[in-house]
């Protein structure tokens, strides 16, 4: 490519060459980006398989607050705990399903 003396050049003729420049950036990059979806398959971020489910609540205390036990603690259990309480106070129990 050769190159051209800036300094010279019209005014006109440098926001020519800035909007004719833009124009080539632009297409360039949408290019790149159908390239890049082509590559990775549509989505560039693959989605984990478990997101978007809820896990079984596993704590409740009286008030109906509750907690499925991932994540960090809630206020409400922290408070029980530093009063005293054990975590497993506040254990949901499971019944088993006999079928006899």
């Amino acid at each position: 490519m050769p190159t051209r003396n800036l300094s010279s050049m019209s005014v006109d003729a440098l926001l020519k060459l800035r909007a004719d420049i833009e124009k080539t950036l632009s297409s360039r990059a949408t290019q790149l980006r159908s390239e890049l979806s082509k590559l990775s398959g549509g989505s560039l971020k693959a989605a984990h398989p478990l997101r978007g489910r809820k896990a079984p609540v596993k704590y409740r205390d009286r008030a109906g607050n509750t907690w499925a036990g991932r994540g960090a603690k809630p206020r409400w259990l922290v408070a029980a705990i530093k009063k005293g309480k054990k975590v497993e106070d506040f254990l949901i129990e499971r019944k088993r399903r006999a079928k006899r």
